[in-house]
């Protein structure tokens, strides 16, 4: 019964909102002992070394030292910093989640810090410019938009089952301790102990400095800012392994070397995953909008799934290793199906996109995904409703008619006023050949014309033009 209360006593505590929540709904007795006997059968067998999952899985760039492997054969605290430049998380973000989650699902300690104090100065690790400072109130605003997306995702994604689920996932701001750090302070606790050659030769340092641009005295510092917050999560929460992508190597190590040095110990370890790239060398990550945002409120569930579901397929295979926890025999086992006759195209495409959605969005934004996506094809049959015509509304072109121009009018008239089609001739032609939907059903008449009950929840029409030429008339 040791178990049962391991489950129940699960919470997570924001240091930024100063609050604990609790990543489980109230379960039943019955879910609980099974629950319960997972995790004891979990606890007899032996645990996976989790750089040996994360290397299968293509989520290793570099470790500082081998011995890393050794020292995850205990239980470790791991970090991964989040700088609230924006007010939600995007994809590029995501791969340090996931590994998080990875450490988290072996039994070991995971912590996200908000950069609430580096975020004033800039990384420069990436950039060509100097980030545009940002003011108190946004860096406030990003602070919590971002801890909240942090919150939902890990304490979602945290598998019950897993060895060591009774570890709290802690989400802490460096701000909290660099508030009243002074400039002697820093100087005299890290400066006297950084070496400007060693500063210099970063690459993020050396990039900018043979740049146009330069570095400012500002963002050249920022390493050692980094630094700390590895020398201040080791000395006070005992933590002992930092994760970042690639380009975070000279910040990391700056950590590394600082703890060395300050402290003498050489048990202090980094680790950092590759970028995602596309398979042509582009960024992943990008639409043509902009950002994969991770939160709902900059980017539906729907449009997030899609992204994924565009995939093409030489990519695919490679991002259900790097962006889900499928087995690696069940993505093996896919990637055999992709070359056999009969196979279904876009399957793979539809797994990858189901799992990320599930893991970011939960099984209620996968659910609304999925709803809309079948609901928007044409002829699916599915009874459309304003919150999944609003999950594409910013993708589709879209009129504004006041209700009486669009009561009694003829669906062919409305086709040609809003944009659908050029020409009345056109519109015929293409309902005569079956292809005119009215809210995804198949017009068949002619003499078509738009009801009250037509409009959906009475604000908009969706008219399309095969499956893929959609136009939403907003009722004014």
């Amino acid at each position: 019964m040791a178990s049962i209360s391991v489950l129940a006593r699960t919470l997570i505590f924001n240091h930024s909102t100063k609050r604990f929540f609790s990543p489980f709904k109230p379960l039943s007795s019955p879910f609980l002992l099974q629950c319960a006997t997972k995790t004891t059968c979990a606890l007899q067998q032996s645990r996976r070394n989790v750089i040996e999952i994360l290397e299968e899985r293509g989520l290793v760039e570099s470790i500082t030292s081998d011995a890393l492997r050794a020292a995850c054969s205990s239980p470790v605290k791991v970090y991964c910093g989040f700088d609230p430049t924006a007010e939600s998380l995007h994809l590029g973000n995501l791969l340090g989640i996931i590994v998080l989650s990875w450490f988290h699902r072996c039994g070991h300690s995971s912590v996200a810090l908000i950069g609430g104090a580096t975020a004033r100065v800039g990384d420069p690790s990436g950039k060509s410019l100097e980030r545009p400072e940002l003011d108190a109130e946004s860096l406030e605003k990003n602070t919590v938009g971002i801890s909240n997306t942090i919150e939902r995702i890990l304490g979602r994604g945290r598998n019950p089952n897993s060895v060591g689920s009774d570890l709290s996932v802690v989400i802490l701001n460096n701000y909290d301790w660099w508030k009243e750090f002074s400039l002697l302070d820093f100087l005299k606790r890290v400066g006297r102990f950084a070496r400007v050659g060693s500063m210099i030769s970063k690459e993020s340092v050396r990039k900018r400095l043979e740049s146009e641009e330069g570095i400012s005295f500002t963002e050249f510092t920022y390493q050692l800012l980094q630094g700390y917050d590895f020398l201040h999560l080791f000395q006070n929460e005992g933590i002992n392994v930092q994760i970042g992508g690639s380009d975070q190597w000279g910040n990391i190590t700056a950590g590394t070397e600082l703890i060395r040095k300050i402290l003498h110990v050489k048990d202090a370890y980094g680790l950092t995953f590759p970028l995602l790239l596309k398979s042509d060398g582009t960024k992943f990550g990008k639409s043509e909008d902009g950002a994969i945002w991770l939160s709902p409120k900059f980017l539906s569930p729907y449009k997030f799934y899609q992204y994924f579901f565009s995939i093409t397929d030489d990519d695919v295979i490679r991002f259900l290793r790097v962006l889900t926890f499928l087995d690696i025999e069940e993505i093996v086992a896919l990637e055999g199906e992709m070359t056999k006759p009969g196979y279904v195209p876009n399957t793979a495409q539809r797994r990858l996109a189901e799992e990320v959605t599930r893991f970011v969005h939960g099984e209620e934004g996968l659910a609304e995904a999925l709803q809309a996506t079948e609901a928007l094809r044409p002829g699916s049959g599915t009874k459309l409703d304003w919150k999944s015509i609003e999950g594409i509304a910013e993708d589709v072109p879209s009129c504004s008619l006041a209700y009486e121009e669009v009561l009694n009018l003829s669906l062919v008239d409305l086709s040609v006023s809003s944009g659908l089609f050029e020409s009345k001739s056109a519109a015929r032609r293409l309902l005569k050949q079956g292809g005119l939907y009215l809210n995804n059903s198949r017009v068949d008449s002619e003499g078509k014309r738009i009801e009250a009950a037509d409009i959906v929840d009475g604000k908009v029409l969706l008219l399309s033009a095969g499956k893929k030429n959609k136009v939403l008339v907003r009722i004014a």
